[in-house]
């Protein structure tokens, strides 16, 4: 129950500070982060996905082994 009305919380304290009404006005600083942010964010998920598809391959490639052994 903690953790909703902490959410909630968070998420109202974003959206105020975002919007350009309110005294913060950190919509340009947040924009801007998001820029940097984001080719930094692809390059570690396309990493991650790299790692992953290549522990598939090798795990599909173990599975073939085992089948065509326990066939035998």
């Amino acid at each position: 129950m903690i953790s909703i009305i902490l959410g909630l919380i968070f998420i109202g304290f974003t959206v105020f500070a975002v919007l350009p009404s309110c005294p913060l006005a950190w919509g340009p600083e947040v924009i801007s982060f998001l820029k940097g942010f984001a080719p930094v964010f692809a390059a570690f998920v396309g990493l991650i996905c790299l790692f992953i598809g290549a522990a598939d391959i090798k795990d599909k490639k173990e599975a073939k082994k085992e089948d065509a052994s326990s066939n035998e």
